[in-house]
């Protein structure tokens, strides 16, 4: 089997990447470049975008060595109502991979999550959301420029693809980002809450406090980390967010 341009990491037993115990398969490259990212090493798009320039077999090697890799978990997804979560980089930048998988865990009935920045066509996003079982969606910056400024996008399309997603009735669950003087000014807070409450149906959103944990990835690659002097949110700032979401009908839960 050739060398997985695709995938980066997986991650075992992970409990912050949708219900239960889970495998998150991280996929390389995402459209967007946070500043906060800290999977640096998932930016990068790969060479080979879908199975163009693969022998057939090779691309259905490559998925049935990470079903192979799947499977090893089934026990812990049993117990625990689990399931694979597909995260990255961006997974949507590799649907005809994402779909593949995506099938083939639904025929050996595990569930499936997909965890987006949003930022694709809606055309693709509207198959994973007929297709995942639960999407983990982010929204980090209501203010176009903003949001183009810490992201490398703007968020125009990522806010109505999750509009459109809610006039699917799609089973979305909400990640907020809290990065201190960026994403947590209380401008940007009441934007979101306006926007969802106005556009969308969805009230259940994790708040992931920002840490250094991808700090060291950044110096590999000869990257700038633009926060390096940017401390984690207080737990008394996450409790005020918190407060602050709820108060506008949110449930909100700490941690992802």
């Amino acid at each position: 089997m050739p060398e997985n341009p695709f995938i980066f990491k997986i991650q075992r037993y992970s409990i912050h990447d949708g219900p239960g115990i889970r495998t998150t398969i991280f996929f390389r490259g995402c459209p967007l470049s946070c500043q906060w990212c800290h999977n640096p090493e998932s930016q990068t798009m790969p060479n080979k975008m879908n199975s163009a320039g693969f022998e057939d077999g090779d691309f259905d090697d490559i998925i049935a060595s990470l079903m192979n890799e799947i499977e090893k978990d089934l026990i812990f997804y049993e117990e625990s109502h689990g399931g694979v979560t597909f995260s990255g980089g961006e997974p949507l930048c590799q649907p005809d991979l994402l779909f593949a998988l995506v099938d083939q865990c639904h025929e050996k009935q595990i569930h499936t999550c997909l965890d987006t920045c949003g930022y694709a066509s809606f055309e693709v996003l509207e198959q994973a959301a007929q297709k995942t079982d639960l999407i983990l969606y982010d929204v980090k910056l209501a203010d176009e420029n903003t949001h183009k400024k810490y992201t490398g996008e703007y968020a125009a399309s990522i806010l109505n693809n999750l509009k459109q997603l809610s006039k699917l009735n799609a089973d979305v669950k909400l990640r907020f980002p809290l990065v201190p003087h960026i994403t947590d000014t209380d401008e940007n807070i009441d934007g979101i809450i306006a926007f969802l409450i106005k556009n969308t149906i969805y009230r259940d959103i994790n708040i992931l406090p920002y840490h250094h944990t991808g700090e060291a990835k950044y110096e590999k690659l000869n990257k700038k980390y633009y926060l390096k002097y940017t401390l984690p949110p207080s737990e008394e700032r996450m409790a005020e967010v918190k407060q602050i979401f709820e108060s506008n009908g949110f449930m909100v839960n700490i941690g992802g």
